[in-house]
This record gives C-alpha cells, sequence and structure tokens, in this order.
C-alpha cells in the first residue's frame, strides 16, 4: 500500500481554495505622501536709524516760532517712520535731534558743530538768517546737506555752498512784493522803516526801501532798534514828526507786537506793515486790538490753496495745536531730505547730496524746485490782513502749487442681487 503525504495536499488545497475564494489577489494599501514642509518665514529686514538734525531758538523771545518748527519737523518724522521707508535694503527709522540756538549766532555755530559730531545725516534750520548763515559754514565743510524752512536773508544761498537750501521764497522776493504793495496798493507817499538790526530784519528791510523807492514813494525815516528790546517809544515819536503813510518794521513778532500798542497809545495814524517774521498769531496775541488793519506777508501760499495743505493742518493742530508760521515748511524740508535719500538709494550725506538739487517734490507748501544756488523756484508771497484778529488773505504772487493728490480709487460695484426664483 502506497504511503499519501496528506499534510502536504491538505496545505495546496488551501491555498488554492484561498485564491478561489478572493477572486483576486490583495492589494497593498496607498500610504498618503508625507505634507511638505512649510516654506521659512522670509528673514526680516534689517533696520537702520537714521539722525536728522533741526536747529531754531526755543527759548527767548520767539521760542513759539522755533518750537513751530520743530513740530513740524517732528510730524515729518512720524509720518516717515510711519510708511516703514526703505533704503539700500534697510528699513528706516528716522530719528530728529532739535537743538536750541537761542537765535544767537554764536550758539547757533555751537550746536551746529555738535549736530556734525552726532553724525546727522542732514539738517533742517536754522530759523533765523543771523544764525543760519554762520552754521551754514560749518555744515559746508561736513558736507552736510542744510535746508532752511524759513531764513529768507539772501546771503545765506550767495555764499556758493553746494549744501545749502531753502524751500521758501528769500527778501529780493518778499521785499519786493512788499516794497511795491505799500506804494502802489496802499498809495503810500511817505513811508518811514525800522528794523531790527539782525541778518532777517535789516536784509528785508533793505529790500523794501529799494522797491518802495522804484514804485515812486519816499523813505522819510530809518530807524533801528534789536530783537530783545521791548520799548520803542523814543524812536515812534521821532517817526511821528514826519508824519509817514506807512511804517515798515522789518523784524519779529515779538518786536511787533509791542510796537503795535505804542503806536496806537502815541496816536500814530499810519499804517502798519511786515514781513513774515511778524505775520502770526502770536503778533495779534501781542499787540491785541492795535494789530487790527495790520498789512504783513509771508513766504509762500496760503495754506487753504495747497492740495496737500489742509491734512497737514487737521494732523499738526491735532498733535500740536495751532500753526504759527513755518512749521509746514519744516515738514517739508524734513521730506525733501528723505526724498533724496530715497532717490540716491543711500542715506550717507556724500552720496545723496546730489538729489538734494534735482528735487522735484509736491510738498504741504506747494511745488518745491530748486536753483543752482539752492532757492526755490517761483518762491510765493502772499499779503494778509489782520481782520477781527485773524490773518485774511489779500493777494498772492508767484508760486506754483504741488500736484493734487490722486483721488482715492472708487470702490467696486456690489454684485447686482440674484432675481428671486
Amino acid at each position: 500500500m502506497d504511503h499519501v503525504r496528506i499534510p502536504g495536499v491538505l496545505v495546496v488545497l488551501a491555498a488554492s481554495l484561498a485564491v478561489i475564494g478572493c477572486g483576486k489577489k490583495e492589494e497593498p494599501k496607498a500610504v498618503a505622501p508625507a505634507p511638505a514642509p512649510a516654506a521659512a518665514a522670509p528673514a526680516p529686514k534689517p533696520e537702520m536709524v537714521v539722525k536728522i538734525g533741526h536747529v531754531a531758538p526755543l527759548t527767548g523771545p520767539i521760542a513759539h516760532l522755533g518750537k513751530d518748527n520743530e513740530n513740524g519737523a517732528r510730524l515729518a518724522v512720524d509720518d516717515a517712520n510711519a510708511k516703514k521707508i526703505e533704503i539700500d535694503g534697510k528699513v528706516i527709522k528716522f530719528e530728529l535731534l532739535g537743538e536750541d540756538d537761542q537765535a544767537d549766532p554764536k550758539t547757533g555755530t555751537v550746536v551746529a558743530q555738535k549736530l556734525v559730531d552726532a553724525k546727522v545725516a542732514g539738517v533742517v534750520g536754522h530759523l533765523n538768517s543771523g544764525t543760519t548763515i554762520p552754521a551754514s559754514a560749518i555744515y559746508n565743510q561736513a558736507g552736510l546737506p542744510q535746508i532752511s524752512p524759513s531764513a529768507t536773508n539772501p546771503k545765506y544761498t550767495q555764499q556758493g555752498f553746494k549744501t545749502t537750501f531753502r524751500v521758501m521764497a528769500n527778501d529780493i522776493q518778499q521785499g519786493s512784493v512788499v516794497g511795491t504793495y505799500a506804494a502802489k496798493d496802499m498809495g503810500a507817499k511817505k513811508i518811514a522803516i525800522i528794523d531790527d538790526r539782525t541778518a532777517y530784519g535789516q536784509g528785508l528791510a533793505d529790500e523794501v526801501e529799494k522797491a518802495a523807492k522804484e514804485a515812486g514813494a519816499n523813505i522819510v525815516a530809518r530807524e533801528f532798534t534789536n530783537d530783545k528790546a521791548t520799548d520803542f517809544k523814543a524812536i515812534l515819536t521821532k517817526i511821528k514828526a514826519k508824519n509817514p503813510d506807512v511804517i515798515f518794521l522789518g523784524g519779529m513778532d515779538a518786536v511787533g507786537g509791542p510796537m503795535l500798542k505804542q503806536m496806537k497809545e502815541l496816536g500814530i495814524k499810519a499804517k502798519f506793515t511786515t514781513g513774515d517774521g511778524g505775520c502770526s498769531p502770536e503778533l495779534i496775541k501781542l499787540a491785541g486790538p492795535a494789530s487790527e488793519g495790520v498789512i504783513c506777508t509771508q513766504a509762500g501760499l496760503p495754506v487753504d490753496k495747497l492740495p496737500n495743505g489742509q491734512k497737514f493742518v487737521e494732523d499738526f493742530t491735532k498733535k500740536y495745536g495751532q500753526i504759527q508760521i513755518y512749521s509746514p515748511y519744516s515738514y517739508d524740508a524734513v521730506m525733501v531730505l528723505i526724498d533724496s535719500m530715497k532717490r540716491a538709494n543711500s542715506v550717507d550725506p556724500a552720496k545723496y547730496l546730489a538729489e538734494v538739487g534735482k528735487t522735484s517734490y509736491d510738498g504741504v507748501t506747494g511745488k518745491i524746485v530748486f536753483d543752482e544756488k539752492g532757492d526755490i523756484k517761483n518762491g510765493a508771497i502772499t499779503v494778509f490782513e489782520i481782520k477781527d484778529g485773524k490773518l485774511v488773505t489779500l493777494k498772492t504772487e508767484g508760486g506754483t502749487a504741488a500736484a493734487a493728490p490722486a483721488p482715492a480709487a472708487a470702490p467696486a460695484a456690489a454684485p447686482a442681487p440674484e432675481a428671486k426664483k
């Protein structure tokens, strides 16, 4: 009898039955691919602090004007920092270094050197011509761009420096308008002139005298005081004897306010005129009712005539209170420096200085373009009259308004509602 190996048959049979029962071979389950690793976040761009200097009198009789200038510059720095400006691959944080020159030429040169030593990238200031001019030599030697928002003496930009600029009209432009307006529009035949013997006051008075004579008026008195004086009765008494139609002051509001009060006390009937240094709300505050009817000028377009002016007024007054005179120009001076850095893609004064002279910038004070000396081209002069305690615009000569800001894009139209089914 043959022996059959049953266990082996059973194994084969079991395997066959398994294949027949399934009908097909079982496929292995697919394995889901592992998720791709998340892309690494880009490294933050490096930050860099860039210092901009600002100088004005923050103490003394015209500290209110100096603070006004500084606040305009601070608002510009804040607005620039909010934009996270990138220059040469770095996010720039601008920092304003403010200095007080006390409206004193010697102090002005001391703080100018202090800013140079602090490695500022540029300077906005000074306020007064008397401090701006001597300080400009220090900035020029250091190769630092300097933009004055308020110094109007022509000598500032006539020194041959490549570093000096200003964003408002100079005294030649302003004096011509004032002298001509007094002689022609006001009909003055006899004009008395007083100046405070500063570079600003005397310089402007000289230009007014020249223009008034050319327009046919006679200068019947030329007196002087100083920028710290408060008693003017002696010189006003001398002037009263000349019976002028108009008295012009080349000086600041701190001098003009008390002078107007004393003119009224002495019964002087002459109309009073002054330049931008006295064309301020502070003059009205100091002189009170005696300021009524004063004719004064400012170098620039009235804020309400500027496309970008209203926003500046709103932002500034909300943060710092009433504008005095020059804060819009300080704001623009800072923005011109920053715009030049952006165009040069550098914050190095040696690299971006050339771009300052090529500026074509739509500022809050108008279109800013410099001539070969650094003076603003086609600088505007606005004539005001003080009525009911306010500066009221009479006329504007020259100036170029900035381009109006582009209107905001209209919102996309909402899709039409579906018809009800």
